[in-house]
């Protein structure tokens, strides 16, 4: 209390668990916030009954042409069922709403309303590495199949309802709360198809000039042209200097997309796919001008086949341009050797993890066996090795958002369906994985000397949790979330017997979208979901535009539907 003055306000924690602010070291804040308002969540429900449920309860109040969609952050091993929706649960849960519900990167469910809305029909030919499941007659079902890439899922997709751009404020803003209400504090935006520097930024822009971030931001550019790939390093080079931005709203570098020929799909009920001769002429001429330049990179990288091809470039560049303490990242990295990680740290290099396999172990284990599983990926090899490692989430299309339940897998080794997936020897513990979350994600946007600790110096970014973290029972660590959250000394969320000390927040736009949900008694029997709420007041871990237009989908036209989509940009 040295610094109080009169101006201080001054909160009884009442012993409550105080961390550090949780920062995602790869997640989608940027996109996903644009959507946010319009799509149900099923993130932690553990009945499909449930799910069911709730999706119900939205089609009854989703106004035409609107759809109702469920897009990632579930498995189907989550649900005491062990199952996904049939196409017949989900034409009878909405004879006439468009109804979409995308599962991790392997397929899509739409029902027959949905399959007008997009215009599939017999006559619509398959895409590039995916399949429409198809009746006897030669009709699509309703099962959209990723095979191998999810260009066909992602396509879909973005047929579908888009929020106008003062709904798309709202949104943003109600997932920066979201988040907030989980813990988090900062994120590092990984960037994804369709976010061109700096049009498709002009949502995030407006309210980081309004002052009404909420969430720390430090962004990746993306490059969006399969081919073109330097020339949007070279352009988007002469409009930011490395790290340009404040402490809210800063440049990170390039990626997680550098080139489209390095990007290899985590579809773990497929084969590994093979990449391109071409990967290595190509990343190199980008990875030349992003050392020239000095800016930071980060790639995707699921393979260590694929993770052995890029550091092969990355030495070759070294050699000849030192990369001199550039920070560089590998993402995800799930089967890397314990060569390539001494190869990183040679090159001082940092491997950012996620959560997927939470929610793909059993797919992983399934085709590779529990033997491989049990270092995928090799977490404790990383930390052993002396490798910067940061934790995060990938979210929002495959894995959940929610910290706690990325913690939960790095603390229990199980995925979201039970399995266990690691011994001893790949679990860490409660201190240990709570800093791969803070401190080790500081370090993948040079931020480590003001995030990532309470001290002197770093940011006051903190959370006060509902459950102590460090002695709560290992399966109780999901539930957690934060009643008070602060970002730079501000309030930014309040919950439980902090909840008078929220900032204002205008309520979802449009008035149907699920958030609105737990406003709102669900018909019949009340729906019982064992987890903590993910609502605001509700009932469970989870909440929860113009309407797109229809095109024809020539597979054989570059230019075209199919052909405009090829690089599966959509699926990052």
């Amino acid at each position: 209390m040295a610094y109080a003055d009169d101006r201080t306000l001054v909160i009884d924690a009442h012993a409550r668990r105080l961390i550090p602010g949780l920062n995602d070291s790869h997640t989608h804040l940027i996109r996903g916030g644009l959507n946010y308002n319009m799509e149900l969540r099923w993130d932690g429900i553990d009945s499909l009954s449930d799910a069911l449920a709730l999706l119900k309860a939205q089609v009854a109040r989703t106004p035409p042409p609107q759809w109702v969609r469920v897009i990632g952050g579930f498995s189907q091993y989550q649900f005491a069922e062990k199952r996904l929706p049939t196409l017949q649960e989900l034409n009878a849960s909405a004879p006439d709403t468009p109804v979409f519900i995308l599962h991790l990167y392997d397929r899509a469910l739409l029902n027959r309303a949905a399959l007008r809305a997009v215009g599939y029909t017999r006559d619509t030919p398959d895409p590039p590495g995916g399949r429409i499941e198809r009746d006897k007659a030669g009709n699509p079902t309703g099962l959209l199949l990723a095979r191998p890439n999810a260009l066909i899922l992602y396509a879909t997709l973005s047929k579908g309802p888009r929020l106008p751009p003062d709904y798309q404020l709202n949104s943003t803003r109600h997932y920066m709360r979201e988040l907030n209400r989980l813990g988090i504090t900062s994120v590092i935006d990984a960037g994804g198809g369709f976010q061109n520097w700096p049009d498709d930024y002009a949502v995030i822009r407006k309210l980081h000039a309004d002052g009404e971030l909420t969430v720390r931001i430090a962004y990746n550019l993306f490059t969006q042209n399969n081919g073109g790939e330097r020339a949007d390093f070279e352009r988007w080079s002469e409009m930011l200097q490395p790290r340009a931005g404040d402490d809210w709203f800063r440049h990170n570098g390039a990626g997680e997309m550098l080139v489209f020929s390095a990007a290899d799909f985590e579809l773990f009920n497929e084969a590994r796919p093979e990449l391109p001769a071409r990967l290595e002429p190509e990343l190199e001429d980008v990875v030349r001008l992003l050392v020239t330049k000095r800016w930071p990179f980060r790639i995707h990288a699921t393979y260590d086949e694929s993770i052995s091809r890029i550091l092969d470039v990355y030495e070759k560049v070294d050699r000849e341009i030192p990369f001199d303490g550039l920070h560089w990242t590998i993402d995800h990295a799930e089967t890397i050797s314990p060569r390539n990680i001494e190869r990183v740290v040679a090159m001082g290099g940092g491997i950012a993890v996620q959560h997927r396999m939470a929610f793909q172990g059993e797919a992983f284990v399934e085709r590779y066996g529990a033997e491989a599983a049990m270092h995928t990926p090799p977490i404790r090899r990383m930390l052993d090795a002396g490798a910067p490692v940061g934790a995060g989430t990938d979210a929002t299309r495959v894995a959940s958002y929610n910290p706690w339940t990325a913690l939960h897998w790095l603390v229990s080794g199980r995925t979201v369906g039970g399995l266990a997936l690691y011994r001893d020897a790949n679990r860490l513990g409660r201190e240990e994985a709570l800093r791969l979350w803070t401190q080790g994600s500081a370090w993948f946007s040079s931020e480590q000397a003001v995030k990532g600790t309470l001290g002197v110096g770093q940011y006051a970014d903190f959370a006060l949790l509902s459950a102590d973290y460090l002695s709560v029972p290992e399966a109780a660590i999901p539930d957690i979330e934060s009643v008070l959250t602060v970002v730079g000394g501000r309030i930014v969320h309040g919950g439980k017997d902090y909840a008078s000390l929220a900032p204002d927040l205008p309520p979802p736009m449009p008035d149907w979208s699920p958030l609105n949900l737990h406003r709102e008694p669900l018909p019949g029997p009340p729906v019982v979901v064992a987890s903590a709420p993910h609502l605001p007041g509700g009932h469970c871990r989870t909440h929860g535009h113009g309407h797109g237009a229809r095109h024809a989908a020539p597979p054989g036209d570059v230019q075209g539907f199919w052909g405009a989509l090829g690089c599966s940009c959509f699926a990052f």
